[in-house]
């Protein structure tokens, strides 16, 4: 067992997150395990670019209200308590309603080169916009 007794918070990088969000890393994938699993934390409108996974993600909210946005428009309202799984290659993008902060835990398996993440480009504000009032699934 190890027992981790601090884990920093970091910034995200501004080049694939729109608004304010952080991150405390929990786990990154280090053979042979190849789980990658953070704490991460979005300001009110603050979301992720595009992007997918080589082996999927699954999302746990653990606080707040967010947005999970397929490329087919469709959108996922989430809460604390509810978990979203994005399929292998699926292009989506997640965060925070533009009133509330929302937090959950993101959870990866790395292909064997890192975490299997490709970053697209940034979600529109029209987009972003669109999902609010469109997000119900």
């Amino acid at each position: 067992m190890e027992h981790i007794t601090e884990i920093p918070t970091v910034k995200t990088p501004a080049e694939r997150f729109t608004g304010d969000v952080y991150l405390n890393l929990i786990e990154s994938p280090t053979e042979p395990a190849r789980l990658a699993a953070g704490l991460v934390r979005f300001t009110p409108g603050a979301r992720t670019n595009w992007h997918s996974h080589a082996l999927g993600q699954v999302l746990y909210i653990t606080e707040g209200v967010g947005l999970v946005g397929k490329r087919d428009g469709s959108v996922a309202r989430v809460s604390a308590g509810q978990a979203v799984k994005c399929p292998p290659g699926e292009e989506h993008w997640h965060g925070a309603t533009d009133t509330t902060f929302m937090a959950h835990v993101a959870m990866v398996v790395g292909d064997g080169n890192g975490d299997g993440t490709t970053w697209l480009e940034p979600v529109t504000d029209e987009q972003y916009t669109a999902a609010q009032t469109s997000g119900g699934e």
